[in-house]
């Protein structure tokens, strides 16, 4: 039982009632909540000042850096929800895997993984691993009060990608060689990396997160006959292997406008869903039972404040039927995006909406 649920007879948390979470569980809301993904940090000149002179995956490693890097779009924008700031690598550099993020290239490995003798560095994570993930969610939680905390991960699917080719991939022709080339190494590695990803999210919801995200960046690359033969079953032993906290599980990966469907049946409680397909369209692929996260383009953040307001009017117009909808954007904050214009997106939102 998680400290985010409310169970019969017992008070409810500080958090429970939020609007972020209400729109998680498709009830009804006082406004549309917001957030951003990327929001900790990115285009915040309070995020750069912090970080200055620390590496980004040392950054991650320090509890207070953290907590402060969580709380800066909260205070600023004003959102429904923070999110937990960390990288999607983390659990990879926690179990010893060699790698290190490149500013401006991203996570680069310094040995990839497309052997079966290779597979078996990826050792389970412990809680030992990734204490300082959960001292920093003790000082969140304090914090915050009564706003939600996400937690986060990197899915299987786009944690194998990175550690087959390498680094980032515009291509991913190591990663499909390996998926269409060896199908039995590739399924015991996105079950290897499920049990790593399931283990990173439980120490999260156990300190204190109000829900969890499933990051699948590059997913998009697939068809959906791959994503149900190759991707599904891992990603669903991740939702299912924390489903019994009973925080709501949000999926999200760019260009899945085909997998929206299959992204939705591998768990997810919301899933998110990209600029390309509007919120209503998404909704008939994913079907009912589920809250849908989006879904702005973040480039739009930089026409005017006239052209946003118009964009995100068509956003919310679109998800006016929706059992449950949390705006955010498309995708993450641009590094270059005006912070006083996600600061004004928040306060629309919430102006159009409140009930």
């Amino acid at each position: 039982m998680s400290a985010n649920q409310s169970p019969a007879g017992q008070p409810p948390t500080a958090t429970y009632d939020s609007a972020f979470l209400k729109a998680c569980r498709r009830e009804p809301v006082p406004h549309t909540p917001v957030w951003f993904m990327r929001q900790a940090g990115r285009s915040l000149p309070e995020y750069l000042k912090v970080r200055e002179g620390i590496p980004m995956l040392e950054s991650c490693m320090r509890p207070e850096l953290v907590a402060e890097i969580t709380l800066q779009p909260v205070r600023r924008h004003g959102v429904d929800a923070a999110v937990y700031f960390s990288d999607i690598v983390v659990p990879l550099k926690a179990i010893g895997i060699d790698l290190d993020i490149k500013p401006g290239v991203g996570p680069v490995i310094a040995e990839p993984i497309r052997t079966r003798a290779a597979l078996a560095r990826l050792r389970d994570l412990t809680p030992e691993d990734v204490a300082y993930v959960t001292e920093a969610f003790g000082l969140l939680t304090r914090e915050l009060g009564a706003t939600p905390l996400i937690g986060f991960a990197g899915a299987p699917f786009t944690l194998a990608s990175y550690l087959v080719e390498g680094g980032p991939s515009r291509n991913h022709e190591h990663t499909k060689a390996l998926m269409y080339g060896d199908p039995q190494l590739w399924a015991d590695l996105l079950d290897r990396l499920a049990g790593i990803t399931a283990a990173f999210l439980k120490v999260q919801i156990e300190a204190g997160a109000s829900a969890v995200q499933l990051f699948d960046s590059w997913v998009g690359a697939l068809s959906p006959a791959d994503y149900r033969r190759s991707v599904l079953p891992a990603s669903r032993k991740v939702f299912e292997a924390v489903s019994g906290y009973g925080v709501p599980r949000i999926h999200f990966g760019v260009g899945t406008g085909e997998l929206l469907g299959l992204l939705g049946e591998a768990g997810a409680d919301v899933v998110g869903v990209d600029w390309r397909v509007p919120l209503d369209e998404a909704a008939r692929r994913v079907g009912p039972g589920k809250a849908l996260q989006g879904n702005l383009d973040p480039a739009v953040l930089f026409a005017g404040r006239e052209a946003v307001e118009s964009k995100t009017r068509e956003v919310l117009d679109a998800a006016a039927g929706l059992e449950g909808h949390v705006f955010n954007l498309g995708h993450g904050v641009l590094p270059t995006t005006d912070p006083d214009a996600l600061t004004r997106l928040v306060e629309y939102v919430h102006t159009q909406t409140t009930r």
